[in-house]
């Protein structure tokens, strides 16, 4: 499945000078926040595919201005097309705004979700705002990962973590992958394009959301 990755910064090639058919084999979006809502709607417009998202730590605009024909996977897991999202946006605390948390509040996140988890049978895409800890994070307070999404990672062992939050343009050392024993872990800074095997089943959603398409 070709999934289309988004964040942080919204690609001129495809808003401004967005063309028909440019998007053509995308079965299913993934943003990982920071993005204006409108631009989301766009997207889901002109693609008719599924587009999930997760907060980044400046939309602040999202409970009055959501972004339409979208769904927000917070703190849930959803399977779309046999892909198993988990949604887990939002920063480290570093100024008291929204969607900010502290390393034990994230890890509190995460252990609500174990059931979800334990239903699905796992877990094919972790969708982030923020990476893990030592894994594209910045050396800032403001943009260091979470040290929790590392044990995540290695019990559940996911295709991918999808994360946003570290701008590619802060510097050409700043990697596009990496990888975590079987786990890929992307940086979505803009446009990024990725192949996913479905792994989950349509019959045994997460328990709170079901998402059918």
């Amino acid at each position: 499945m070709k999934l289309l990755l988004i964040s942080d910064h919204e690609s001129e090639y495809l808003w401004d000078y967005y063309q028909p058919g440019c998007l053509s084999g995308i079965e299913m979006i993934l943003s990982c926040g920071d993005l204006n809502s409108n631009y989301l709607s766009f997207l889901v417009t002109m693609t008719g595919v599924p587009l999930l998202y997760v907060h980044g730590n400046h939309d602040k605009t999202y409970d009055v201005h959501p972004p339409e024909g979208c769904d927000c996977v917070e703190d849930q897991l959803v399977c779309v097309k046999g892909l198993r999202v988990l949604g887990l946006g939002g920063s480290y605390l570093y100024n008291g705004g929204p969607h900010q948390y502290t390393e034990r509040q994230m890890a509190r996140r995460i252990r609500r979700l174990r059931f979800q988890l334990w239903r699905s049978g796992g877990v094919d895409i972790v969708l982030t705002h923020s990476p893990m800890e030592g894994y594209g994070d910045g050396e800032d307070y403001a943009h260091q990962g979470f040290r929790c999404l590392l044990d995540l990672v290695d019990k559940y062992r996911p295709q991918y973590l999808v994360h946003g939050h570290v701008h590619r343009n802060y510097g050409v050392d700043i990697p596009r992958t990496l990888s975590r024993g079987e786990t890929t872990i992307v940086n979505a800074y803009e446009r990024y394009t990725i192949e996913a095997r479905p792994g989950g089943d349509l019959e045994k959603p997460a328990r709170r959301r079901r998402l059918v398409f």
